[in-house]
Formats: structure tokens, sequence, C-alpha cells
């Protein structure tokens, strides 16, 4: 038998200002829409952080269904698209899987939530995702797919992020100082402050 391929996963992600107006551009393509669901995101690490200092991350996830995954850096880097080896799998019970994760060695590090609505157009992921600091278009197939639907949804490629949630997270605790470390509304609701022009910066025109 051969040597299998490393599961990889490409993507880009565009901030997006008027959800309704590309939600509609979306179903305008043809694109099924698979729903919309509330995303629980539990990350974890050992006593030391290895994981994160590795650039990796350990998942467990709760919408309709619970799944763990694990991120690691591809073999390659890529400047023009987000790309991770990601191993995923879908688990029966995530109070259990937590505990077989503590009783492992790690540790609940940090939460993060969103609200996801997911759309299938050929073989790529469109995800209409709303944050507790923005909404946001992740656009996931191949590398020439995924140009090819941000081009037939009007936007602009040099506006793309291809950063994490976590980390333009991290960017904006350290800009305005804030104290929390889980990314859930509950902790936003207090701060009446807009994002948009720090995320901006984060975009690939402004970065490369």
């Amino acid at each position: 038998m051969g040597i299998k391929a490393e599961p990889l996963e490409v993507e880009v992600k565009f901030l997006v200002p008027d959800v309704e107006n590309l939600r509609q551009r979306i179903a305008g393509t043809g694109a099924i829409d698979r729903g919309r669901v509330f995303e629980s995101n539990f990350r974890f690490d050992d006593a030391n952080d290895s994981l994160a200092g590795n650039s990796s991350l350990l998942r467990l996830r709760k919408d309709d269904r619970t799944t763990l995954t694990f991120k690691a850096r591809p073999p390659e880097m890529d400047n023009q698209f987000k790309i991770h080896t990601e191993y995923e799998v879908t688990v029966s019970d995530f109070g259990m899987m937590r505990r077989i994760l503590e009783r492992l060695g790690f540790c609940r590090r940090q939460v993060y939530e969103k609200w996801r609505e997911t759309f299938i157009l050929n073989a790529t992921h469109l995800c209409l995702d709303a944050t507790p600091f923005g909404d946001f278009l992740e656009i996931e197939g191949s590398k020439t797919a995924i140009i090819a639907v941000a081009s037939r949804l009007g936007l602009v490629w040099e506006r793309r992020i291809l950063l994490n949630y976590l980390e333009i997270f991290s960017i904006i605790k350290q800009h305005f100082g804030l104290s929390f470390d889980d990314v859930t509304f509950d902790n936003f609701a207090p701060f009446q402050l807009d994002f948009r022009p720090l995320i901006e910066k984060m975009c690939a025109l402004q970065t490369r």
C-alpha cells in the first residue's frame, strides 16, 4: 500500500460588512444551504502549552454533533491560503471525550463560540460565521475553487484574511486590553467597540 497524503485543510476568510447581501449572493450561485448552528469550541493543551508553541490545535467542538480535531502546520507554508494538516473524527459524547482528554493530561485552555451557516457549492464549503467580534465568510476547498468562488461572489482577493479566529482574537485582546481569554458572546456583550478597523489591518492587502 502507498503512503497516503496528509489531509490538508485549505481556506481563506473575509470580513463581511453586510451579511444579508452576501447571503443572497451565495444563494444566487445555487449553493445548498445546510443550515445554521451554534458552535462551542474547547481548545485543549498540555501543562506546557506545547501544542500552541508548535502552532498546533487540539479542539473539541459541540454543535449539532461532537467532533474532535487536531490541526498542525503543513509540510510547506503558503502565503496565499491558510493551510493546515487536519485530522477530525466524530465522537458520540462530548462530556466523555472531554474527560478522556483531561485524563490524558490535556487541560481546557480556551472556549470560543460562533454561529455558523454552511453552504455547499460543488466541493467547496462556504461558512457564514457570526463571531463575538464580527461577521466573516470562510471558504474551504481546493485552491483553484476558492479563488473562483471568491471572484464569483465579488470579493476582493487581496482582502482575504489568513489568520484563524483565535489569532484574530489575540490581536484584538492585546490592542483593546481585554482581560478575558474565552471568546464568548457573554464576554463581549459589555463592550461597545468597533473591531472592524483593526481586523481590516489583518487582511492580506495590508500585510503582504
